[in-house]
């Protein structure tokens, strides 16, 4: 899993899995999830993040970690 942010768009890209959607959906108003082409879901973008997520801070609570990066 990543986290993608782009302060220019102050959107927020969580990319569940590297592979490249095939279609995407708005489920909620800036909400949006993309899907493979066998309708997995493979990442969400939210638009304006900055508004609605506190974006200072990462938390992981009991996830089973190979590794962490930091690009």
């Amino acid at each position: 899993m990543k986290l993608h942010y782009y302060p220019e768009t102050d959107s927020l890209y969580i990319e569940l899995r590297a592979e490249p959607g095939a279609e995407t959906r708005e489920i909620a108003d800036g909400l949006n999830v993309d899907l493979n082409a066998g309708g997995e879901v493979v990442g969400f973008d939210i638009d304006h993040a900055s508004k609605h997520l506190d974006l200072t801070t990462l938390e992981t609570v009991e996830l089973p970690l190979k590794a962490t990066k930091i690009a």
